[in-house]
């Protein structure tokens, strides 16, 4: 059997952390998929590679390997499986970047950032990622820390100053001089300043920015009914569109929702977004079932694991569809996340309390209440258009 001989180690066996991948690879719906990989696809040729030198598999052994996107699908691919354990991969993945990153650096600069991020950064990085309900991107964050850390080192050096006499005006200075994302700057100077290598300098908050767009009620309404309705959209694109403008949620929310995320009780359906489960109206219910049961998007390695069953799964074996292509996907087929996100909790938040809506979708009480703030001060027309469309609604049940 080829795909047996593929994984054969040293012993002329398949060992034991291999087998369930071996079965997962032979239940395949395309067999011919399946060889074509074995023959053509990197990441088959690295796993036989690893199988061959007959080592016991572990995070270790491939930390050793260059990083590499193939590297990444593999160690995905044997998590996925159970031959190695689940980890947060978008934090352990930091050292070995900032290995890169730090190559050409100058040598004062490589001392200061490597306690910061290790000792203070991913450590707290780590707590968080084990007590959020909802999880972010955290390895995103780190990265802008860190290079914004770098980045004021770098001005330093250009002005022929030290970390130590950095004062306030220039820290204004060179703050202002950039955009917002140097604001992050807080972090390192922060660190810097408990271990006396920094005075304690003040970092503005950053500027609070407003929404750049909000659609209107038609305009809403409109790209909801066409994604409830129109079946010549892809299903997940019409379940994700629809999920955006009537709960208001990010994208990167919606690609972590899973099939345990729904309930059926006394036949209609809920979604558990934050405290209490949302209802959900039928047309997405049935798009959010049909998902559950026959995801559109399938790894070619699909075997049941520990992973969680992902209403939008990614390529990546067990992991959910990558941020950057599922909001660009939902963009190709004219659905923008972010106006239609704005415009659902904007009319979210007109007729449901702050308090009770963060609950309800699992959000920080201070992110609903900014919305209400925004909503009366931006929609008056919206409101009051609301508020007329109620009174003729009562009257129109009035003559009835």
């Amino acid at each position: 059997m080829r795909l047996e001989a593929h994984l054969t180690g040293p012993d002329g066996q398949v060992s034991a952390q291999l087998r369930p991948l071996l079965g997962a690879l032979a239940s395949a719906d395309s067999p011919r998929g399946v060889l074509c990989w074995l023959q053509r696809s990197p990441n088959a040729q690295l796993l036989g590679e690893l199988a061959a030198a007959g080592q016991p598999l572990s995070h270790d052994l491939l930390d050793e390997l260059p990083p590499s996107r193939y590297e990444h699908y593999v160690r995905q691919t044997l998590v996925h499986t159970g031959a190695l354990p689940e980890r947060h991969e978008e934090l352990e993945r930091i050292a070995t970047w900032l290995d890169q990153l730090l190559a050409d650096r100058p040598a004062e600069h490589a001392r200061l950032i490597r306690p910061f991020v290790h000792w203070f950064l991913l450590k707290r990085a780590r707590r968080r990622a084990t007590q959020r309900r909802h999880p972010a991107m955290a390895g995103s964050y780190l990265r802008t820390r860190i290079r914004v850390a770098l980045e004021l080192l770098t001005w330093l050096d250009e002005h022929e100053l030290d970390l130590e006499h950095l004062t306030q005006e220039r820290l204004e200075r060179w703050l202002t001089a950039a955009n917002t994302r140097t604001y992050t700057i807080r972090y390192f100077l922060s660190w810097a300043a408990s271990r006396s290598i920094a005075p304690r300098l003040t970092v503005p908050a950053i500027p609070r920015q407003e929404p750049e767009r909000i659609l209107n009620d038609d305009e809403r309404w409109d790209q909801l009914k066409w994604c409830l309705n129109e079946q010549s959209l892809a299903l997940d694109v019409r379940a994700a569109g629809a999920i955006v403008l009537l709960f208001g949620l990010s994208t990167s929310r919606i690609r972590h929702l899973r099939a345990e995320h729904l309930h059926v009780r006394d036949g209609d359906t809920y979604l558990d977004l934050g405290l209490h489960p949302m209802l959900v109206p039928p047309k997405l219910a049935a798009l959010l079932h049909q998902l559950a049961d026959d995801p559109v998007r399938q790894p070619r390695i699909t075997a049941e694991g520990p992973g969680p069953g992902w209403l939008f799964p990614g390529l990546l074996p067990g992991r959910p569809a990558g941020p950057s292509g599922f909001s660009r996907k939902l963009l190709d087929h004219g659905i923008d996340a972010r106006p239609a996100r704005n415009s659902a909790l904007v009319a979210l938040v007109t007729d449901i309390p702050p308090a009770v809506l963060a609950d309800l979708l699992g959000l920080h009480v201070t992110t609903t209440i900014r919305w209400a703030t925004v909503a009366r001060r931006d929609w008056p027309d919206y409101l009051a258009a609301r508020a007329n469309d109620y009174q003729e609604r009562e009257q129109a049940a009035h003559v009835k």
